[in-house]
Order: structure tokens, then C-alpha cells, then sequence
């Protein structure tokens, strides 16, 4: 769900203008999965941009404040959404945890990092979704751990029909503050792709496993 359309065009804007998201419609990427895919995100770049990290951490902290109330705890997801996850606590001056994958192999095997407590009330932030099945991850850990999943935030969403299905199925909310839908009217106001490639670029969200075969 996008809650703030101006927010979500300017997310975009930004990740393109530092280039967390690189358009590739011609020299497709290909993904761990084997899909291949023209586009590839990674928004832990925006770590490196202080004014462009800040703009997030504020639009992630508002939003949540707005949607849910100020939480107990955030929760990042290792290891993408530590960072942003940090400063989205910070800036709504509450503690922060993270969650591994899988627990640790030595020491005490924690798969939370960081004191929690049964029943505390948890937003989750996350940097990219896009099947949603290693975020759900770390919500299965936190409900293990008995406590109160709000709701998820992230940066960025493909929009995948999967996602959706999976976050329903696991009767959690998605919240994003920009998603591929916006990214491309954004590519194509600015050229930074032409109208004929946004229609490609369309078509591989319908069926991105299947793109190009």
C-alpha cells in the first residue's frame, strides 16, 4: 500500500538519481533465481547519501507514526534493512532490533538481535520486496518470540501478484513508500527511458519469471 503518492514519486526519483535502481530493459540482469530482469535494486546505497538517507528514514518514521502510533520497537531485516531500520528508531526515539535469515551458529543463536520483550508492539522495516518470502522470515521469528506485528514498512516493492499473495496469506499489512508502478512513470517523465521500453519494462512485472524466454 502506498499511503502518500508525492512521497512515492520523489522515492523514486531518487533511487534512479543515485542509482539503487538501475533500468536495463536492453542488457537484461540476472537474478540468484535465474530470472532475468531489467531492473536491479539495491537501496542500501542510499546509506552513503546523508541527505537522501534522511529523507527516507523521516518518510519511514512519519508513516509509520501516522499508520500504526509510535511503536515499542522497530525491527530491521538483516541485512539489508539494518541501516534504515537504525535510523527509522532513531528518529522516533525507540529501541531497535534486528532479524537474521536463520540463527546464529555459535554463541547463544539468536535469530533476534537485540532486546525484545513478549507482547511489545513491532513495526518490521525492510529495504526491497519482492516475492516477500525472506521477509516473512523474520516475522515468523518475531511472532515466535510473542510479539505484536503492526504491520511492515519498506522503501521500494516490485509489486509482484506473488508478494501480495504472501503477505496476505500471512495476514500481514505492506506498506511501501514507492513501488515499480510509480518508479516508471517517474523513468519516463524524466527519460530516463523511453515509452517504448516503460512498455517492456510493464510486461516483465506481469511475468517475471517467464520474461524473455
Amino acid at each position: 500500500m502506498i499511503l502518500n503518492k508525492e512521497t512515492a514519486q520523489k522515492t523514486a526519483e531518487l533511487l534512479l538519481q543515485i542509482n539503487a535502481i538501475k533500468l536495463q530493459p536492453q542488457e537484461p540482469f540476472t537474478w540468484a533465481s535465474g530470472w532475468k530482469s531489467p531492473i536491479y535494486c539495491d537501496n542500501r546505497i542510499t546509506l552513503s547519501f546523508p541527505a537522501i538517507r534522511n529523507y527516507l528514514r523521516e518518510q519511514l518514521a512519519k508513516q509509520i507514526e501516522e499508520k500504526y502510533g509510535k511503536p515499542d520497537i522497530i525491527a530491521g531485516v538483516a541485512t539489508g534493512a539494518i541501516g534504515i531500520g537504525m535510523l527509522v528508531a532513531d528518529y522516533l526515539n525507540v529501541p531497535f532490533c534486528y532479524v537474521r535469515p536463520e540463527a546464529k551458529k555459535h554463541g547463544r543463536q539468536n535469530k533476534i538481535e537485540g532486546l525484545v520483550s513478549e507482547n511489545q508492539t513491532v513495526v518490521i522495516v525492510e529495504d526491497l520486496i519482492s516475492t516477500g518470502k525472506s521477509s516473512l522470515l523474520a516475522v515468523e521469528a518475531l511472532q515466535q518470540a510473542n510479539l505484536n506485528i503492526k504491520g511492515m514498512f519498506a522503501i521500494f516493492s516490485y509489486g509482484f501478484d506473488v508478494a501480495k499473495e504472501n503477505f496476505e496469506k500471512a495476514s500481514i499489512e505492506l506498506n511501501t513508500l514507492s513501488n515499480y508502478e510509480h518508479l516508471l512513470i517517474n523513468a519516463e517523465k524524466t527519460n530516463y527511458i523511453a515509452s517504448k521500453e516503460a512498455q517492456l519494462l510493464g510486461k516483465w512485472r506481469e511475468s517475471p519469471s517467464t520474461w524473455m524466454q
